[in-house]
C-alpha cells in the first residue's frame, strides 16, 4: 500500500471509529476498555490528541509529567476525557484526515494505523461490538509495530515465534508458528492479552509469555 492510500485508511480509520463512539450508550463510554484503567471514553479522548498536537505541546506535555512518557500519555488522555462525548466525536472527525504524528522516533502512517485500529479494538472488544477493521489497514499497522523498539520491541518479545495472518499478505519472525486474522496480531505485538484467544498454533505459548511483561500505559 502506498503512503497516500495508507494515510486514507487512517483517516477512513478514524471516521469508522467516530461513527461508532457515536453510536455508543453513556453507560458504555464509561466501560473498561482492554487498556488497564482506562474507561472507553479515555481512549477516545487519546486517539483524538495525536492528530491535532503539534510538536511543541507534546514536548510541553512531557516536562509537565516529570518526563515520563507512560505518565505523560494517561494522564493527558484522562484530562482530554473529560470534554462531553459530543466533542470527543466533533474532534475525532474533524482531526481525521491530519497527518500530524508525535516527534518521536519511529512514529509514521503505519504507527498511527496501529494506534487507531488497537484503540478501536480496545473499545469494541470489551463491548462485544464489531470492529470492521479491513486486513489490508491492519498490516500498515502491524508493519509500524514490527519495527518499534519502544515501548513494546516485538521482535525481540517474540523472538522464537513466526507470525502468519490467514487473511493478508504479512508474515514475520522465525520459529514455532502462530496463526491467526491479522487485526489479533496487532493485539499479540502491542502487548493485549486478549490477542491470544484468537490465535492459533504451535507457537502460541511461546507468544502468550511474551504478554505477561507489562507495558506501564495504555498502548499508545
Amino acid at each position: 500500500m502506498d503512503r497516500d492510500t495508507a494515510w486514507k485508511g487512517v483517516e477512513d480509520g478514524r471516521l469508522r471509529l467516530a461513527d461508532l463512539l457515536e453510536d455508543l450508550s453513556p453507560a458504555e463510554w464509561e466501560n473498561p476498555s482492554l487498556c488497564g484503567g482506562w474507561r472507553v471514553r479515555d481512549v477516545a479522548a487519546h486517539v483524538t490528541l495525536p492528530p491535532q498536537a503539534p510538536a511543541v505541546r507534546w514536548a510541553v506535555e512531557f516536562f509537565r509529567y516529570g518526563c515520563s512518557f507512560d505518565r505523560m500519555i494517561r494522564e493527558s488522555a484522562i484530562r482530554h476525557a473529560g470534554l462531553p462525548t459530543g466533542e470527543i466525536v466533533a474532534q475525532m472527525r474533524q482531526y481525521a484526515a491530519s497527518r500530524k504524528v508525535p516527534p518521536a522516533p519511529g512514529t509514521g502512517v503505519g504507527t498511527t494505523m496501529m494506534d487507531v485500529l488497537t484503540h478501536t479494538m480496545d473499545i469494541t472488544l470489551p463491548l462485544g461490538r464489531p470492529a470492521d477493521i479491513p486486513p489490508e489497514a491492519a498490516v500498515v499497522g502491524l508493519e509500524g509495530a514490527w519495527a518499534l523498539k519502544v515501548p513494546w520491541n516485538p521482535r525481540r518479545r517474540l523472538r522464537g515465534v513466526r507470525c502468519v495472518a490467514t487473511d493478508a499478505d504479512w508474515a514475520v519472525g522465525e520459529g514455532l508458528e502462530v496463526t491467526g486474522p491479522a487485526e489479533a496480531f496487532l493485539l499479540l505485538l502491542t502487548q493485549r492479552p486478549a490477542a491470544i484467544e484468537r490465535l492459533r498454533g504451535p507457537g502460541l505459548e511461546l507468544a502468550a509469555k511474551a504478554l505477561r511483561v507489562p507495558t506501564g500505559h495504555g498502548g499508545s
